[in-house]
């Protein structure tokens, strides 16, 4: 007499043995390669492509944001900069105005960086395999895999967000991610997972696969269980709650902060603005000068432009971890009037120059 098939299994599959004593669903690697050939994404613009710069340029540009939003920036910053070489050699404030709105400015002074670093120690050619690219500025293992796999078929895992939900759901791997550990084991199960054969063809294929399923099927809630590819193999489906996969305790402590942005004007139209420092908010990107308090932005001003001080409307930005209520006070001073740091731009200039995303929707609304 045969036992009956796990839920969520079909009849004659099996699973075989993962890191760590759990069992990988066979042939796994193959539904997801079939998968993404005729159901999954190919249209955009950095997909049809092996070339390393520009999947690195999406990559980074994906990092925390959605595909509708990268779309323009991507095609801007090549026609800016077609290859590695000119983005290498171009002013970082060139960059970072390019990249101004897209947030996590990070990210675009690490591009910068690690275009220099193509360029100085690998002859301008990235590298090509995951472990030398995660030597380079803002590249960690998740975005190498990714380079590595699309661009020279080399096996290697991705674990960004997406593909955590798949795998976890997938395996049953309750344990708790905010532990370093068992985020270790999860990548030990990605590599396992990964194809063995036809590398050149079926890394590309499989890597953008579970991108896919987490991005437009495995989704956070209410996923489409009954369409994915591997829900025969999948714990999660089979227990009927994929909801509770993944597994992370630990909560982002979010805070709030009051800031003061003068808002400078001369009588010509100009505005004052000053380059934030690094590290820090908005670092590196020219700014509406900012205070901790409206006495502090007073102390900076001509007793005259302090008695004729307007407050602007008051509006809060959300960053990551915290979110900024901003308080612009506008004061229109004499064109000679010198903070120390900064300089007047004209209505021509700021709107060429790298602007924190609220600073820039302020200054085109005053």
């Amino acid at each position: 007499m045969t036992s009956a098939s796990p839920p969520g299994r079909r009849e004659g599959e099996h699973r075989e043995a993962q890191p760590g004593g759990s069992r990988a669903p066979a042939g796994f690697a193959g539904r997801v390669v079939r998968w993404q050939r005729s159901h999954g994404r190919s249209g955009l613009p950095w997909q049809d492509t092996r070339d390393p710069y520009r999947v690195w340029l999406s990559e980074i540009m994906l990092q925390q944001t959605q595909v509708a939003a990268v779309l323009g920036y991507y095609q801007r910053f090549l026609d800016r900069f077609p290859d590695v070489a000119a983005l290498a050699a171009a002013p970082l404030d060139d960059v970072l105005a390019l990249w101004s709105g897209l947030g996590y400015y990070s990210r675009a002074r690490n591009l910068h960086r690690c275009a220099q670093q193509v360029v100085q120690r690998f002859g301008g050619a990235f590298p090509r395999t995951a472990l030398e690219l995660q030597s380079l500025p803002g590249i960690g293992a998740s975005t190498a895999a990714a380079i590595s796999s699309f661009c020279f078929g080399e096996r290697a895992a991705i674990l960004d967000g997406n593909v955590k939900r798949v795998l976890t759901r997938v395996l049953g791997f309750g344990e708790d991610l905010s532990v370093a550990a068992n985020e270790r084991a999860l990548w030990d199960h990605a590599r396992a997972l990964l194809p063995a054969r036809e590398l050149h063809e079926n890394m590309p294929r499989y890597t953008q696969g579970v991108m896919d399923l987490g991005a437009t099927v495995c989704l956070p809630r209410n996923p489409s269980c009954l369409i994915c590819p591997v829900q025969p193999q999948c714990v999660a489906a089979g227990e009927g709650r994929p909801e509770a996969y993944p597994v992370k305790t630990r909560k982002l402590r979010r805070s709030a902060e009051s800031l003061w942005l003068l808002h400078a004007r001369s009588r010509d139209g100009a505005v004052w603005l000053q380059k934030r420092p690094t590290p820090g908010v908005w670092a590196g990107l020219y700014c509406l000068p900012v205070f901790a308090s409206r006495a502090a932005l007073e102390e900076v001003l001509p007793a005259r432009a302090r008695r004729e001080l307007r407050e602007a409307e008051p509006f809060v930005h959300v960053l990551t971890h915290k979110d900024l209520h901003l308080h612009p006070v506008q004061a229109l001073l004499p064109a000679q009037w010198d903070a120390g740091e900064g300089a007047w731009f004209g209505a021509k200039e700021w709107p060429a120059l790298g602007l924190p995303a609220p600073v820039r929707r302020f200054l085109e609304g005053a």
